[in-house]
């Protein structure tokens, strides 16, 4: 039996598999030998909150005879909340950084080779959520020994799924020129560079977008031609 989690994902991930979830829904059963967090009829329904790395086995293995939805949630908007060592509250403040469904490409860029996959469903789940950190002295440097203890979903906002690569060219600029390079994807679709070079990356791998030369020194890429 496989399970896949962490402590720091259990509160979101519980939120989101209640949010989802339907009475008559199965939870947490047994499928192929893992632990599958919601079965809906023929479908297996997966929630991952990140390290999608982490599901290529899993994926591989039920892909190949269950229709999978994977579902990904993105805080579009996240409080960060600061507790002591033992969850006695001091603060909260909203985060200025928004998420975006394209955030979705930076788990996607970890298995571009199971996109293509016709029994694969990936959803990108827009949030609301809070980001709790502890003063435990436990956490990293960067954030000068605070935790990240847990995540709460506040709120559901919104749902984009994408059944096929070519679908989550719905999430580019529409002003997109036929050819591009990473920088013009960056700036147009206002995201940050290396954003930028992990959509090219999975789009490419899955034959939605080929490289065709450079601009400069920038790699150069184009849409396939009956895509696009």
């Amino acid at each position: 039996m496989t399970q896949i989690g962490t402590l720091a994902e259990k509160s979101l991930h519980a939120g989101i598999k209640a949010w989802y979830g339907r009475s008559s829904d199965q939870f947490e059963v047994q499928v192929d030998g893992f632990v599958i967090d919601i079965v809906r009829g023929e479908q297996l329904i997966e929630i991952q909150t990140r390290h999608f790395g982490a599901m290529k086995r899993k994926l591989k293995r039920l892909l190949a005879d269950h229709p999978v939805l994977l579902l990904h949630p993105i805080a579009q908007e996240k409080w960060i909340v600061r507790e002591t060592a033992v969850g006695e509250p001091i603060s909260r403040r909203k985060s200025p950084k928004k998420g975006q469904p394209l955030d979705l490409f930076s788990e996607l860029m970890r298995i571009p080779h199971l996109l293509p996959h016709p029994n694969l469903v990936v959803g990108a789940v827009l949030t609301r959520q809070e980001e709790v950190w502890r003063d435990d002295g436990q956490g990293s440097w960067r954030r000068k020994g605070w935790s990240l203890h847990d995540h709460h979903l506040l709120e559901v906002v919104g749902l984009h799924t994408f059944a096929a690569p070519n679908d989550l060219l719905t999430l580019l600029p529409p002003d997109l020129p036929p050819q591009f390079t990473n920088n013009q994807l960056a700036k147009l679709a206002k995201i940050q560079p290396n954003l930028a070079q992990r959509i090219t990356y999975t789009l490419s791998r899955c034959q939605v977008i080929e490289l065709v030369g450079k601009q400069g020194r920038s790699n150069l890429y184009q849409f396939q031609s009956d895509l696009k």
